[in-house]
């Protein structure tokens, strides 16, 4: 860039700006969070690391600190912990011996889909505060400059797995009487 085409009082009030709201939301987001996870005895670490495990399928550590956005000592420790739990194991790649590889056990994904089949929408502040907006505009707001700014900051390939997570659930689960539930294999492959 060869000139700055802003002031650096309008780069300040920016950079407060999104400093200051990011931190409200995320005070709010990380209570909620607790809050649903807390009877599964997970901290906030531990369910991400199962969810990226779940959604990844084969996630090495190196992607787990990438998309968790967490240090990879981080996510080595917690990982592991989960692997005490009997909830995922580590493994190698034969081509690959210098990554470790995490998996989900049948104990792992049933309380990940557990934790979705409690999922209470109305015990979710960011999304009862999002709820008006839908009323009025008929959909929740978009996100799309907020995740151009990710995008910027942590590159194409944790959109590309941001994005794959959420296409996931809208693949593979359903809603069955007020509850989201893993779609059988059959109900999977008509979708």
């Amino acid at each position: 860039m060869t000139g700055k085409q802003y002031s650096l009082k309008e780069a300040m009030v920016f950079s407060q700006r999104i400093a200051q709201l990011s931190k409200a939301l995320w005070k709010s987001i990380e209570k909620d969070w607790q809050q649903w996870i807390k009877p599964f005895d997970l901290n906030i670490n531990e369910h991400h690391i199962l969810w990226i495990a779940y959604h990844l399928n084969g996630a090495s550590i190196s992607d787990v600190a990438k998309f968790g956005v967490m240090h990879v000592s981080t996510a080595f420790n917690f990982s592991k912990k989960l692997e005490e739990r009997g909830l995922l194991k580590f493994s190698k790649k034969e081509n690959d011996k210098r990554n470790t590889y995490i998996q989900l056990t049948d104990d792992g994904e049933q309380i990940l889909l557990k934790l979705m089949e409690t999922y209470e929408p109305s015990s979710n502040a960011a999304f009862s505060g999002a709820l008006p907006l839908r009323e009025l505009y008929g959909r929740f707001p978009d996100f799309i400059e907020i995740m151009a700014i990710v995008r910027n900051i942590y590159g194409e390939d944790f959109m590309e797995i941001f994005e794959k997570c959420f296409h996931n659930i809208e693949s593979e689960f359903s809603e069955d009487n007020g509850k989201l539930t893993k779609a059988e294999k059959s109900e999977q492959e008509l979708a």
